[in-house]
């Protein structure tokens, strides 16, 4: 998008035509309207492809007729992540040096009194302004510019917190590491902890966490958010008064469908309790619980065990209905042996099947070739290794959806049910 196409955007005739083909393959109606000087055919839709992606990712706000870049959408927080965010800061002021799209900021509106929006693009700042207006937000304060150089024009504990993601392209590539992204918030971290007592870092769902008390010396606390069983984002909350204090670690489970919130702490790992066999019930912990390490915390205080001492499957003879994770039925469990593995999958009429594997020689696309398996989320075929190391298949059936999924109609030909 470039500033005269968004001042075209902002005509209210060109508003009402993209409100009304909405729900149009975006491709079909830049070639429908190609042609036509008098609209900005490639913006409108560019805008009708964004209004789609954002229906699913911003399913409240996107129906306030909002305008979006692609790549301000892409890197955009979710609307349960960034709520869940504006759960955890509260006070008077807080700045985010983040700008993009907006959310962020939206949402924080909703808990501080006035919010700082820095954003370097021009655009971008532009746009989030209409959006405001779209939305009836008026406690933002816009300011175009680099972060911390607006940052430093603040006087010292001018906020109550400052919100930053920061931004992980640079020259085109994707970076994990929070020295690489801007602003290095490890170089920045002396004058961000001046400017507010406490700091909100969102980092990359793939930062290793350990070992950041040295990068982040008044780290607090690190906590992994998950939607729908899918890391979404690392925060890290600094405090200005903890720098010799030992750091939290939390694993936060959300679901798009509901306003439920499944949180486990901890504080280190603990020492894995093994199983002598895998037992009626299997357990696959959340992604965010696995990611924070919080797998034997999980099953010390659910009271099972350990598949092996080498991945985060579980395993138990009573069923845990609140399981933070996915749930399964023990169908049956063998050592896995190339020769004899056909006859077990015919055994039991396994054409196709969900495979995953965890310290497993194969790899999925190398078992599925090798076995000719169809995709199907009927049947579930799980590849590690057993309490003594031996690579073993593990088949077995979904007891019941993990919070917010769909349940999927039960396969009575691939075995019994729970």
């Amino acid at each position: 998008m470039t500033f005269p196409e968004l001042q075209r955007l902002l005509d209210p005739e060109v508003q009402s035509m993209i409100e009304l083909h909405d729900s149009d393959d975006p491709a079909v109606f830049a070639m429908r309207f190609h042609g036509y000087k008098e609209l900005p055919v490639r913006a409108m839709a560019e805008q009708l492809a964004c209004r789609q992606k954002a229906a699913k990712k911003l399913p409240h706000l996107s129906q306030h007729n909002l305008l979006y870049t692609p790549l301000a959408l892409e890197q955009a927080s979710g609307e349960r992540t960034a709520e869940y965010k504006a759960s955890l800061l509260s006070g008077k002021r807080v700045i985010d040096l983040s700008g993009g799209l907006g959310v962020d900021s939206m949402f924080l509106s909703r808990v501080f009194h006035e919010v700082v929006y820095c954003e370097r693009d021009p655009l971008l700042c532009a746009l989030f302004q209409h959006n405001l207006k779209q939305c009836g937000i008026s406690n933002v304060q816009v300011q175009n510019g680099d972060s911390i150089d607006l940052l430093s024009m603040y006087p010292d504990d001018c906020f109550d917190w400052i919100f930053v993601d920061p931004a992980r392209r640079e020259l085109g590539r994707r970076s994990i590491g929070l020295e690489a992204a801007s602003p290095d918030v490890v170089c920045c971290h002396e004058i961000l902890l001046r400017k507010a007592d406490r700091v909100c870092i969102k980092a990359s769902p793939a930062l290793e966490i350990s070992g950041l008390k040295k990068l982040l010396p008044s780290l607090c606390s690190v906590i992994v958010v998950s939607v729908d069983r899918e890391c979404k984002e690392v925060l890290l909350l600094l405090e200005r008064s903890t720098v010799q204090k030992p750091v939290t670690v939390t694993a936060v489970c959300l679901s798009s469908a509901s306003d439920a919130v499944t949180e486990v702490f901890g504080d280190g790992v603990l020492e894995r309790s093994i199983a002598s066999s895998v037992k009626e019930y299997f357990y696959e912990p959340d992604p965010a619980i696995i990611k924070a390490k919080l797998s034997s915390t999980l099953a010390r205080d659910a009271g099972i065990e350990f598949v092996n001492s080498s991945v985060d499957y579980l395993t138990s003879n009573s069923l845990i209905d609140a399981f933070p994770g996915r749930i399964f039925r023990m169908i049956e469990c063998v050592l896995y042996k190339p020769k004899t593995f056909r006859a077990f999958l015919q055994r039991h009429d396994i054409r196709g099947a969900s495979i995953q594997r965890r310290d497993f020689p194969l790899s999925v696309e190398e078992l599925r070739k090798k076995y000719r398996l169809l995709e199907s989320d009927k049947a579930f075929l799980f590849f590690t290794r057993d309490n003594v190391g031996r690579p073993v298949a593990i088949y077995a059936l979904r007891c019941f959806p993990a919070c917010g999924e769909v349940p999927a109609v039960q396969d009575r030909s691939a075995g019994p049910g729970c």
